[in-house]
């Protein structure tokens, strides 16, 4: 089983197919094994590598609360493109996993070819609904575990179009939530995803973000669209892709669509014909000026 000891924690991670490097970063309710339709698809052309986060075993759980946030994240994702050798690569993540792409290619951005922002910027609307339902979500995992919460969490109003689409994968979905680590689950939750800024309180690092971006976000995603909009306003070099009839995993609900839409954009990015917006429109102009 590779294992890499970076920053003081294990690190599970695997590395499939050869070519340039591309590496997926997975959300708070998935794990590596989430991206197997991904590492299938683009392991043909591309050296895929996949990785469990701090919190996910098996990589390392930490005892202490301090050891998570979202720069724990990015740094670890830094450190183990540098332990395999890597020096840049596209970055694919989903939710959580997209928060790490983005703050990766702002912190980072001659390491990162490009950057994939799915399913991203769950908490940046109504936060102090969101800190208190996420904090209740915390204390339910620690005191009921991982078994008694997984199928509630996946059953939520952003999950619910896998079960629909996918009733088999929407199961191996729970039960791979099911077997998280309790204690990581709440850490990574109340460290990573309720302390991190929201997608707005980022605007003017959005603006100076070079790195060419893809946002991908499903239409029924509702915490997650107006953060999308908000980036492809901001981020010089994005593109935004709205998945019909699409929740929270559309990378499980859609895994043809999501590959193909990823496919294109890297293909454009390598192509170099991917182009930088040079102004934000006016959205009050009606006519060009």
């Amino acid at each position: 089983m590779p294992i890499a000891r970076l920053n003081g924690v294990e690190l599970f991670h695997e590395v499939t197919g050869e070519g340039f490097p591309l590496v997926f970063s997975h959300e708070f309710a998935g794990a590596s094994e989430s991206w197997e339709s991904q590492v299938r698809f683009f392991s043909r052309r591309y050296r895929v590598i996949t990785y469990n986060a701090r919190g996910y075993p098996p990589s390392g759980v930490p005892d202490s609360l301090d050891c998570y946030s979202q720069e724990h994240a990015v740094e670890d994702l830094f450190a183990l493109l540098r332990h395999l050798g890597i020096a840049q690569a596209h970055v694919v993540g989903l939710s959580m996993g997209g928060n790490v792409a983005l703050n990766f290619g702002l912190a980072y951005p001659d390491m990162a070819r490009s950057v994939v922002i799915a399913a991203t910027g769950s908490g940046t609307t109504d936060r102090e609904r969101f800190r208190s339902q996420g904090e209740e979500v915390a204390r339910r995992i620690e005191a009921e575990g991982m078994e008694v919460m997984a199928r509630e969490y996946a059953s939520g109003p952003t999950r619910v179009q896998l079960r629909r689409k996918d009733p088999r994968g929407w199961e191996e979905f729970e039960a791979q939530l099911a077997r998280h680590s309790a204690r990581g689950m709440a850490h990574t939750f109340r460290g990573v995803i309720l302390r991190r800024p929201t997608i707005f309180a980022l605007e003017d690092k959005l603006r100076t973000l070079e790195v060419p971006a893809l946002i991908m976000t499903g239409d029924e995603d509702e915490p997650c669209i107006e953060p999308a909009v908000f980036m492809k306003r901001h981020i010089p070099a994005s593109g935004l892709v709205f998945f019909p009839q699409s929740g929270h995993t559309i990378n499980l609900e859609e895994p043809d669509l999501f590959n193909r839409t990823v496919l294109d954009f890297l293909t454009a990015v390598e192509a170099a014909r991917w182009p930088r917006r040079d102004h934000v429109a006016d959205a009050g102009t009606l006519l060009p000026r």
